[in-house]
Formats: C-alpha cells, structure tokens, sequence
C-alpha cells in the first residue's frame, strides 16, 4: 500500500512572521490525518522558524529547491547537506524552475543524486506544456523526462523517490486535468517508465501526485483515482480550509 502524501508548495510567498502565523494555525487540525503523509514546503527563509515549529509532530519539512553541488561558489543556492538541516524533502525540478531558470532534465538528474546522498526525499516533478499537451506528445515528454531525471539512479535511492505530475497547461490556470485523464498518463508514461529503469516492484511502491490546480472541490476526483497516490498543492495550500479538505479527501 501507497501511503497518501499531500505537500503544500508555498513558492515564493510569506514573509517569515506570515508563515509563523500560517503554521500555527495549520497545525491543530493538520496533525489529525496520521494516515496522510503532511509535507509544509515554504520560502528557504522561513525553514528555520517553520522546523521549529513542527518538532514533535509528523508533518514533513520540505525544500522548494537545491542546487547538485556541495559547496563552492555558486552565489545564492543551497545545497543538499544544508536543506537536510532542517528538511526531510525537496521539490526537484517544478516547472516554474524550469521555465523561468533554464532548468533541465539533466539538471534534474544532478539535484536528485544530490538530495539521495543527503538522504532527503525529493519530489522530481514533470508534466507537459499547452503546446506539447495539444499536440499529442504528452508521453513523448513524460517518457524523456522519466527516463532523463531518474537515471543513474540506483534501484536503493529509487526507493526514496516521489513524482508529482504536474500538466503545465493547469498550473495557476485554474484548469485541471480530469481524474481518469491523470490516471491514465501516470499509467502509461510513468509506471511503465519505471518498470524500464527500476522494475514492476519500484514502479508499484512508487507514489505518483497530481499537481495542477488542485482544489479542496476537485482533490476527491483524482485521489479516487489507483494510481493517484496524493497532490503537490500549490496556491490552495496557502489557504487553511481548502488546504485541510484535500488532506481530508486524501485521508479517505
């Protein structure tokens, strides 16, 4: 059995007294669905105060990037080691990393061998664009970036691995795939993929998310769905109530 995860992808909002705030407001009623893997992934600036805040509770601590090296001089990154500071996870190349910071799958690969030695949890986020969705090639894309990011991945660090699909044509966009759409792209694209590189085993312990416009009235759409094994939530998760509903309906 897929333990259910829904992770709240902050980006780049809330100052670090806002994200206090919004913390301890979550938490009461967050820390009630044990059978739900709870991940709080806000600003680099508010990990400190943010892990502070969740110490003695199971709620995960999630980083919204890392960069593949060590140290050095790489002016405004962090690395591994120092997000596992206070993180048990890291988001790997969402989309926006991609779009608007020249991100690649290659570029995925390095971060993700990076955040296993550290013995963080990523979440390798892929998903197609309106451009390539419309013109059929969502497998095609799905596939490269599978294939491209997981590589070199031993069968012990693919273990460690959560992908979130995330279709770029319904991020912010306030459209969502259909449930049964998702399922059958995570399906055909993703497990089948897995299976190539790591085996049936791994495919199947694998948990795949949905990202895109997830929302407290349609979250029950797609965790109904087999292979739908939870949600990267973005804007909702900055929202109490909507976020509660969907780790409700992830819950159930």
């Amino acid at each position: 059995m897929r333990k259910p995860m829904v992770a709240g992808n902050w980006k780049m909002n809330k100052t670090v007294e806002q994200a206090r705030e919004l913390v301890a407001q979550l938490l009461p009623d967050l820390q009630a669905f044990h059978t739900v893997e709870r991940v709080i992934c806000p600003p680099f600036t508010a990990l400190l105060p943010i892990c502070a805040m969740l110490k003695g509770t199971d709620i995960g601590l999630g980083a919204q990037n890392i960069h593949w090296e060590a140290s050095g001089a790489y002016t405004g990154e962090e690395s591994a080691a120092m997000v596992k500071e206070f993180c048990q996870y890291v988001i790997i190349g969402h989309s926006e990393r991609r779009a608007y910071f020249g991100e690649t799958d290659e570029s995925v690969n390095k971060k993700v061998r990076a955040a296993c030695e550290a013995k963080l949890t990523s979440i390798v986020c892929i998903g197609e664009t309106l451009a390539e969705f419309e013109a059929g090639r969502t497998e095609d894309v799905l596939t490269r970036q599978v294939i491209a990011g997981l590589g070199e991945l031993t069968i012990e660090q693919a273990q460690g691995i959560v992908i979130a699909y995330e279709p770029v044509w319904a991020i912010g966009t306030g459209k969502a795939a259909t449930g049964t759409g998702a399922n059958e792209v995570i399906a055909k694209a993703i497990r089948s993929n897995l299976v190539k590189l790591f085996g049936n085993s791994i495919s199947q312990q694998t948990r795949v998310l949905y990202g895109g416009s997830v929302t407290a009235e349609n979250a029950a759409e797609f965790f109904g769905q087999p292979e739908i094994d939870g949600a990267l939530v973005g804007g909702a998760s900055l929202k109490i109530p909507g976020f509660l509903e969907i780790v409700r309906a992830a819950a159930k």
